[in-house]
């Protein structure tokens, strides 16, 4: 808010594209404002620009001091009066303290895309903590979000866990978690075709088959597909992911994927080789097959029509993919063929880095993974086990409490690094209750929560700061809403996982050296009372942003 006062002052000097700094020490002021573009214009050397611009500016009641320092001009806050403000604001604004008023756009979000062959693992509790934490902080900043799911129902690695069961699965149901039970199957193939080759070719026939209609195989399409999809519903509940606010099959819209490719195979965009494919050569990206020389589609066929369709259906001002890094030269050459096509959507690629496990990277088709359910299970045990260690909950709430406490763990490691750098899950060093994790968090508004409850009245706003932590707990207060404008700009929730690890270790601070209930001044006790509902505010909110549950008890 004092950003905006000091770009009110400069716009009345009719400058425009204003970008503030923030000094590299507070000798030089709170922000700074760069005379580097202005030199250009008036064609004038910085630091004289600097010099003469600060003697039209006026100080205010917060802006004390305006000062010109080499070719910037730096502005001085009134730290006493600013603090007593953003407090103010805080207790006042609530829930919608940080939150913009800028214009509305309608974003989607895809992720996580499972294929339909195998149960959700590690990885994906890594893409839906990031995908749901975007979708909140988008959200949060007036954006119409549309949280969306492609589920990846049909293709090879779909007819590989199908022949698998036609060979081997005697006609069983399910007698396990039903996407557990497809994922043996997947497994199985992967093991059989290492001794023998010509399974590979029977999968592509497999999938030939189904694009070809084929009763028998159809059927048996859609029968293990039920059984993947109602296994990831069961593990979305699990692991509290937001309902999607549209859902596409992979399976639905392969045909029109197909019509597409053939469309413009008639206009001379893509080509056809000596072997049938389908073909795009995009030069500096290579040669990509559109469609294979049997006739059958493979993911970008399907990717280029979804692409359409999400564009006309929403009018989308911006198209996110969640997808990890694997999958960076396969978003390359989408955009590309989509930008050749004329399609004019802001599509953009956040990719992410893979999580590995202690031993190197997980391989499904090894049967090496630590599936969703699994971890979830484990870190709850963890969290139980810390639980009853220190006596923290009744018996009643364990249980609840646990799995709150072991997603929180899970959900805050998967952000707290950028998510563009592969990471290596570490299940007891994420459910410690002291240090950079979710419980910690967790921990940290429950103290706060704990404080409020034994103050008997609401007290009257005063404002009478004594220490040195009380000012530097509001001064990283006040920064809450610039740093969610990041995270949204940049789209990086591990801005937010930072600021608010700092902001908690701030607070635990002042719990320890500044007393609330039995602190004597009245003034200075409604003051720190002030402080934790603040506190607990900003906390309460950026919890929720990243996908964690506050606790009000632990």
């Amino acid at each position: 808010m004092f950003k905006e006062q000091i770009i009110k002052l400069l716009k009345k000097q009719n400058i425009k594209n204003i970008i503030l700094e923030i000094p590299p020490s507070p000798e030089l002021g709170d922000y700074a404002f760069p005379c580097f573009s202005l030199s250009k214009q008036q064609k004038q050397p910085p630091q004289q620009i600097a010099l003469e611009l600060s003697k039209r500016l006026t100080p205010t009641q917060i802006i004390t001091k305006i000062q010109p320092t080499g070719p910037y001009i730096n502005f001085f806050i009134n730290k006493n009066k600013s603090a007593e403000i953003i407090l103010k604001k805080i207790l006042k604004e609530k829930d919608n303290y940080g939150k913009t008023k800028s214009k509305k756009q309608t974003i989607m979000v895809e992720y996580p895309s499972p294929n339909t062959n195998k149960p959700l693992h590690l990885g994906h509790l890594r893409n839906i903590s990031i995908g749901d934490s975007i979708s909140n902080i988008l959200e949060f900043q007036n954006n119409k979000v549309i949280r969306t799911n492609l589920n990846n129902d049909r293709g090879v690695h779909i007819s590989k866990s199908m022949l698998a069961y036609q060979k081997w699965g005697n006609n069983k149901k399910p007698n396990k978690k039903s996407d557990h039970f497809v994922g043996d199957f997947y497994v199985l193939f992967s093991k059989n075709s290492q001794k023998n080759p010509n399974l590979e070719q029977e999968a592509q026939d497999l999938l030939k088959n189904w694009e070809q209609k084929d009763k028998e195989t159809v059927r048996l399409s859609k029968k293990m597909n039920s059984w993947a999809l109602e296994g990831f519903k069961e593990t979305y509940k699990k692991f509290n992911v937001k309902p999607f606010n549209k859902t596409y099959y992979e399976s639905q819209i392969y045909k029109k994927g197909k019509q597409l490719v053939l469309k413009y195979l008639k206009k001379g965009i893509f080509k056809k080789r000596k072997d049938n494919a389908i073909i795009i050569n995009l030069k500096d990206l290579g040669e990509k097959v559109l469609l294979r020389p049997n006739g059958t589609t493979v993911y970008i066929t399907q990717d280029l029509c979804l692409a359409q369709l999400k564009s006309y259906q929403f009018n989308l001002d911006k198209s996110i993919y969640v997808v990890g890094n694997e999958q960076d030269y396969h978003f390359q050459v989408l955009f590309k063929i989509l930008k050749l096509l004329g399609l004019k959507s802001n599509f953009y690629h956040l990719s992410y880095g893979m999580i590995f496990l202690p031993e190197g990277k997980m391989k499904s088709r090894e049967g090496i993974v630590v599936d969703a359910d699994n971890i979830i299970q484990e870190m709850q045990n963890l969290a139980k086990k810390e639980i009853q260690k220190r006596n923290m909950i009744s018996k009643i709430k364990i249980k609840k409490t646990s799995h709150q406490i072991a997603l929180a763990a899970i959900r805050y490691f998967m952000l707290k690094q950028d998510i563009i750098k592969d990471i290596y899950f570490n299940p007891k060093e994420s459910i410690s209750l002291e240090g950079d994790t979710g419980p910690y968090l967790q921990y940290t508004h429950a103290r706060a929560n704990s404080i409020l409850k034994k103050v008997k009245h609401s007290p009257k706003f005063t404002y009478k700061i004594t220490t040195q932590i009380e000012t530097e707990i509001i001064k990283k207060l006040q920064q809450f809403p610039e740093l969610i404008e990041k995270s949204t700009n940049n789209l990086k929730p591990n801005l937010l996982a930072n600021y608010i690890h700092e902001l908690a270790q701030l607070f635990n601070e002042f719990y320890h050296s500044c007393p609330v209930i039995k602190e004597p001044n009245k003034d200075i006790k409604n003051t720190r009372v002030s402080i934790v509902k603040a506190t607990k505010q900003v906390l309460n909110t950026s919890l929720n942003l990243l996908g964690i549950t506050p606790l009000n008890q632990m």
